[in-house]
């Protein structure tokens, strides 16, 4: 299984990304998706995650309100839709991917199966 994201790049405070995860080989219809980041010098956070049927969303404290995630399980696609951004959302986004597909609260991130390599997002004040 891979995952590939993309869709990152350097935008002003205030603006809008809309991240892209692909998903290639395995059973993406049966995968709970997430987005995890990590910035420099700072640890590992969540930052939303999908159950496999779309019913089941979480999202991490500093994200709710401005953050949205989807997925399109006939484009084996997961999305995050950043709006607002913040230079403080400044970070590598990464994909995960679980095989479990069923969530039932915030995860860890040692619940996913698979990371994709990341995409950088700054956010530029």
């Amino acid at each position: 299984v891979q995952l590939q994201a993309s869709g990152g790049g350097l935008v002003q405070v205030g603006a809008s990304l809309r991240l892209s995860c692909v998903v290639g080989g395995g059973l993406f219809s049966n995968y709970a998706m997430g987005w995890f980041r990590q910035a420099p010098g700072k640890e590992r956070e969540f930052v939303a995650t999908i159950d496999w049927s779309g019913g089941r969303i979480y999202y991490g404290d500093s994200v709710k309100g401005r953050f949205t995630i989807s997925r399109d399980n006939a484009k084996k696609t997961a999305y995050l839709q950043m709006n607002t951004l913040k230079p403080e959302d400044t970070a590598t986004y990464y994909c995960v991917a679980d095989t479990y597909g069923v969530l039932d609260g915030i995860p860890d991130p040692s619940d996913y199966d698979y990371w994709g390599q990341g995409t950088e997002v700054t956010v530029s004040s």
